[in-house]
Formats: structure tokens, sequence, C-alpha cells
């Protein structure tokens, strides 16, 4: 689980909650109408944008931001120098036996054991990154356009409260009801937008950034591998893909 996630919107709607009940009473920001506006509209306007099957898969991309605690690529490097000192001393079909937890690098892996050239491995691997990014972008994009959707009706709700409360101003029972609806849409398309949204789109980018670069670093050390690079000379040549306060840390 990613702490750094889940600590901030919980900090983040604590916060919120403990200032509201420091200056007043919860029960006074709660509001069905202004929930019924700015949640309905921005599920009903992510719900126009993309097709049903690409809003639920969007769950599936987004426990990413939650769940998912991808190797830091310091492991894979040392990962692909064992697998490279073993197939320098044993061949290529010894690494068919090795345990190796990450799909993408096992699937490259086979690819060599399979005696394919180094063309089609590239060609494969770097079409399932791409296709992967793709998947990701989705998930990112129908957040983004939620933290778009929800402020847009957070206005309209304000709006929809103002003409209620002027058109029934002879009638002072209905000024604050409206009133609320009015301010409280605009709370929670706020809230909905930049505590949620918006920061778990960005999660998503990193998670993508990051992913791509330790498929990338498969790719290329797959590739020496078969080439058959010296071990030694094959580690500095993937130690390029990290900061470099970094690499000395994979030795």
């Amino acid at each position: 689980m990613d702490i750094s996630t889940v600590g901030g919107l919980v900090l983040g709607f604590v916060l919120i909650i403990a200032s509201i009940m420091m200056g007043g009473s919860l029960s006074a920001f709660i509001d069905i109408p202004s929930v019924m506006i700015v949640v309905g509209g921005t599920v009903a306007t992510i719900f126009i944008r993309y097709t049903f099957a690409e809003v639920f898969n969007t769950i599936n991309v987004a426990m990413k931001a939650f769940f998912v605690k991808l190797q830091p690529p310091e492991d894979i490097i040392k990962e692909l120098v064992t697998l490279s000192n073993i197939a320098r001393k044993e061949g290529l079909l010894k690494l068919e036996k090795q345990p190796i937890s990450d799909p993408f690098l096992k699937k490259a892996i086979m690819y060599c054991v399979d005696g394919h050239d180094a063309d089609f491995i590239q060609e494969v691997l770097e079409k399932e990154i791409d296709l992967t990014l793709d998947r990701h972008s989705l998930g990112q994009s129908v957040f983004k356009s939620m933290g778009d959707a929800a402020p847009a009706f957070g206005m309209i709700g304000t709006l929809v409260g103002l003409v209620n409360m002027l058109g029934n101003m002879k009638d002072p029972s209905t000024i604050g009801p409206s009133m609320a609806v009015a301010l409280l849409t605009t709370l929670y398309g706020a809230v909905i937008a930049n505590l949620v949204s918006l920061p778990i789109a960005d999660k998503l980018k990193l998670r993508s950034q990051q992913e791509e670069l330790n498929k990338k670093l498969i790719v290329e050390g797959v590739l020496g591998l078969q080439k058959g690079l010296n071990p030694r000379v094959l580690e500095e040549l993937l130690k390029t893909f990290l900061p470099p306060k970094k690499r000395g840390s994979s030795e």
C-alpha cells in the first residue's frame, strides 16, 4: 500500500472536518441536493465522455495509486546482472528455470531462451510498453476530467441556489436552504477536484513514468544479455538509467 497516497487523503479530510467542527456544526455542511448536483453531475459527465468499459477499467488503474509498489530500478539492475552471469557461465537455456518475479522481465527472458532475434524482442517489448502507457493515460484522463467537472458543477449548484433564493425572497424560510446549496456545491466541487481527482491523476502519471523506466531498463538489459555483454559492462550500462546519486547503490 502507498502510505503517502492514503495518508495524504486521510490528512486532508481530517483537517477539513476538524476545521469545520472547530467553527460550528458538521451537520451544517451536509446537504443532499448539493451532493446530487456535484457528485451526480460529475459522474454523468464522465459517462458521457467515456464508455462504461473505460470508466470501470479506470477503477483498476486507480488502484495503482494506492496499492501498487513498483520494484526499485536498483533491484532490477541487480537481477539482470545476476541473470547475465548465469547466462554467461551456463548458457541462455539455464535462465528458463530461474525464479523471476517481474512478469515483464520473465516474458523478455523467455523470448531470449526461445531463440528470438534482438530486433523481434525489442519490437514486441516496446509495443507492450506503448500499449501499457496508453491504458495508463486513459486512467489519468478520466481523473483529470473529474477534476475539471467537479468545480464546474459546484458553480452550477451555486447558480441554482442563488436563483432559488432570489426567486423566494418573500419567504425567509427558503433563504437558508437555498444559500446552503449555493455555497456547499462550490465547496464540494473544490474538495473533489483538489483533494481527490487531480492528486490521484498526478500520482497515476508518476506511477506510469516509474513503470515505463523499469520496463525500458528491462528491455535494455535483456538485449545486452542476449548480445553476451560482460555482466560488469552491462551493469555500468544499466546504471545510466539511475540518478547520479544512486548509481553506486546497485554495486
